[in-house]
Parts: C-alpha cells; structure tokens; sequence
C-alpha cells in the first residue's frame, strides 16, 4: 500500500480513495491490520509474558527493529475478519474475489493468500529460531 493510504489506515481515517476498500472489508467484518504493528504487539508482549513461550520473538524484535525492514512492514496489511488473523476459507477466497480489482492500483499494490499450515508458508531463518 503507498505510504500516504498506509498512514491513514493505521491511523484509522478515511478518505473517498479508501471508501471502496472498506465497503468490501465491512462485508465480511473485516479490519485491516498493520503488519508492523501486529510485529511490534507481538514482541511487547513476548517481552511482558517471557520471550521463551514465544518461538518467533527474535526474528520478529530484529524485523522491527530494522529500518528498511520497518518501512516495508509499515506499509503492508492483513486483514483480520471478525477480529481473527485465521478464519474460513469461505470468508478469505471471498476477500481476495472482491479485492482482486483493486491489485495494481492506487491502493492495493497486491494481495497474497496464506493458509495457516506452517508446511505452506516460509519459516524464519535458523538463526532466528528457539
């Protein structure tokens, strides 16, 4: 998402250009999520809890406290629906349906799917595991 849109979605505003946007994530009570910002909840509460029972503590803490990386993470979104990151199929095959005219223009640059399997999604480098 451009820089000026992401500020205003993490900033919960709205703006005729991101009407469109949140008419189709209002459809299926969905809310977009900063992924730094979900990275950087995690780790505040990693470090809260016990950064032990928190396997991707330190991959996420280096992620966030990286600035290139920050500035690529502050600018990407999931959309969590019905306050959930996982939920059915039904709901994110829909999502992806209604969002896919929006891919390549001025707000959704593009949109990825990712299923909650962790055979199906890439790990955090060894280095970074517990």
């Amino acid at each position: 998402m451009p820089e000026a849109f992401a500020r205003q979605v993490r900033g919960k505003q709205t703006s005729a250009e991101l009407q469109p946007l949140y008419e189709i994530l209002q459809r299926y009570d969905g809310e977009l999520i900063c992924q730094y910002d979900a990275f950087a909840g995690y780790c505040a509460e990693a470090e809260a809890k016990g950064e032990q029972d928190y396997p991707l503590y330190k991959w996420t803490k280096a992620t966030i406290d990286d600035p290139i990386k920050k500035a690529k993470y502050v600018k990407v979104f999931t959309v969590y629906v019905g306050g959930d990151e996982v939920y059915a199929k039904t709901a994110a095959y829909g999502l992806k349906t209604d969002l896919d005219p929006m891919v390549g223009g001025p707000i959704v640059e593009k949109l990825a799917l990712y299923d909650s399997n962790p055979a199906n999604n890439p790990q955090p480098p060894k280095k970074y595991r517990t």
